[in-house]
């Protein structure tokens, strides 16, 4: 569902950001699925220092990540200050999402395995947004939409299952108790994921601009953030390749991933844009496969087969139908 279909035009309708009629769904859409693929890349990477813990990764990624975005959006943040603090609720509300997240969603990673960390936390973000947006903001959604969904959502929960099924038949399976304490920090990611997207896209239909929104929300985020990252960043100082990994993960996919995932939030609803970032945990099972020596059953590559044509459902109708873009 993009944001100009009927039910979308009624929620947003007269906000003085946005302007009806205008094209933008499409190159949403793309900003989305090439930020997902930026994303897919962060569980491999985080192997690559091993000695860090997922906390230290997650606050040093997120947090140094967000006090980016506010920074390079300082501009636009002092233009819109007067707006932010009218809706400092939501503001603070996606801000302790933005900080909650990365916590959750690395330490899923570091218990229940990179494949099956990322897609319960990617894969539940869809159905906590689609609640979110139809129990707050009263709004339905098309069949289209659910079809899309439903089908990615299918495809994240077999491959979660056949990488498990793959991790339990390895020499080196991971403890059940390790991975269902995994598959519940998943939710809570996913949970947090969908609850700053949903915060953020409210803040640019109030006006407010992308980038100001995006800055506003992280920055807050990456501001909670740092007295994590005090108390358990010491071993990414330890030697070059653990700080390569730090800086890696909060200039490639936290940074640009998210300034791409911005400008892709102002042009589709929160739910569409969650459900298009399930190409995330694809990417990540590809690149777990070939560099983390993860196993995956064949079910593992028709799960991943299923999630992209879920999106291809949810993508094709925003090159036909006209949408309505917010400020960058």
């Amino acid at each position: 569902m993009i944001l100009g279909s009927p039910g979308a035009r009624k929620a947003s309708t007269g906000q003085p950001g946005a302007r009806p009629g205008a094209p933008g769904a499409a190159a949403g859409a793309l900003f989305v699925l090439l930020a997902s693929v930026l994303w897919g890349t962060t569980g491999t990477a985080a192997t690559l220092a091993p000695h860090v813990g997922p906390l230290a990764i997650g606050a040093a990624a997120m947090g140094i990540g967000g006090l980016l975005q506010a920074l390079t959006a300082w501009p636009l943040l002092r233009a819109s200050w007067s707006a932010l603090l009218r809706h400092r609720r939501a503001v603070v509300l996606g801000g302790g999402a933005v900080a909650v997240y990365p916590l959750a969603f690395y330490s899923s990673m570091h218990l229940a395995g990179v494949t099956v960390g990322t897609v319960v936390s990617i894969g539940s973000a869809p159905l906590a947004s689609a609640v979110l947006e139809r129990v707050v903001d009263r709004r339905r959604f098309s069949r289209r939409w659910a079809a899309g969904a439903a089908t990615a959502v299918v495809g994240t929960v077999l491959l979660c299952a056949a990488q498990a099924a793959a991790a339990a038949d390895g020499d080196g399976a991971r403890q059940p108790g390790a991975v269902v304490a995994g598959v519940l920090l998943g939710l809570v990611a996913g949970t947090t994921y969908a609850l700053y997207s949903w915060t953020a896209h409210r803040l640019m239909t109030r006006g407010i601009p992308a980038r100001a929104a995006m800055g506003a929300t992280f920055g807050v985020g990456g501001l909670m953030l740092m007295p994590v990252l005090a108390l358990t960043g010491g071993p990414l100082l330890a030697s070059w390749s653990n700080a390569a990994v730090g800086g890696y993960l909060a200039l490639v996919p936290m940074f640009a991933g998210y300034v791409l995932f911005g400008l892709g939030l102002a042009r589709v609803l929160p739910s569409t844009a969650t459900t298009l970032s399930l190409v995330e945990p694809v990417v990540a099972a590809v690149l777990a496969v070939a560099i983390v020596g993860e196993g995956l059953l064949p079910a593992g590559w028709a799960g991943a087969a299923l999630v992209l044509a879920g999106l291809l459902v949810l993508t094709l109708p925003a090159q036909r139908r006209r949408a309505q873009v917010i400020r960058p």
